[in-house]
């Protein structure tokens, strides 16, 4: 009987669950930095909640990222400490791969779908991959890569979906499609578990990384005030539109 512990910390919600065969025990909880001091706890309480002592489990499952840099060091930090302690292996998903699987679980488990994943790397910037669900297993059709909504290129195939936490801050900007709120929840990272073990995708405490994708965590000052400048020069310009040739 498979005993897995899965939590992700990527975004601003924290996901945390446990499996013991087909049972399952989940948690949301919020995210951000409240993360670090609230991880542990919860993941000691659900164990025992569900009679399953750490030395037992098969692994740790996290999402590695990308996503937010705090989250993912809270995550990382968390899953090599445990699987250290316990001796473990550990599972490291990618949080886009993980958006894709639940909305998949979210979408009635098809036989196919393409899922443009998407989550908000803030600095008005998009985290974004495509996947394609077909026989069983997800193919990674395009790498993982952070750039602008305007960049996002619209889907072509007819059952393809796009799916992440981007839509109520730069869903004008982004192509048209079928759209679906999807977030890298624990409940993913347990149905990409069996697969991903089966694959000997599982490493040791000390090889369980994040992905960053970029190296910069925040916009300077300047660049936040030259943001705010391009903004507010987008304002007029719809306000005062230029005049008519004659």
């Amino acid at each position: 009987m498979s005993r897995w512990l899965a939590f992700d910390t990527s975004t601003d919600v924290l996901s945390l669950a446990v499996a013991q065969g087909e049972q399952r025990w989940a948690q949301t909880l919020p995210g951000g930095a409240k993360a670090s001091a609230t991880l542990i706890p919860a993941v000691m309480d659900m164990l025992a909640q569900a009679g399953m002592p750490l030395v037992s489990l098969d692994a740790i499952v996290f999402g590695r990222g990308p996503g937010s840099f705090t989250g993912l060091r809270t995550a990382c930090s968390v899953a090599q400490g445990l699987a250290l302690g316990a001796q473990l292996p550990v599972l490291p998903v990618d949080t886009l791969l993980a958006v894709a699987e639940e909305a998949r679980l979210l979408t009635g488990s098809p036989d196919t779908l393409t899922v443009l994943a998407m989550l908000d790397a803030r600095m008005d910037e998009i985290y974004t991959a495509t996947y394609r669900w077909a026989a069983g297993a997800w193919t990674e059709l395009s790498p993982l890569q952070v750039c602008s909504p305007e960049r996002i290129l619209a889907p072509t195939d007819t059952d393809q979906l796009m799916a992440g936490n981007v839509f109520d801050a730069y869903g004008e900007r982004l192509p048209a499609g079928q759209r679906m709120q999807a977030l890298p929840t624990a409940r993913a990272l347990l149905s990409l578990a069996p697969t991903m073990w089966a694959n000997g995708q599982a490493v040791i405490a000390d090889e369980a990384m994040p992905v960053y994708i970029r190296d910069k965590v925040a916009q300077t000052t300047a660049e936040r005030e030259a943001q705010k400048a391009k903004g507010t020069e987008k304002e007029q310009a719809a306000l005062h539109p230029p005049a008519a040739a004659a």
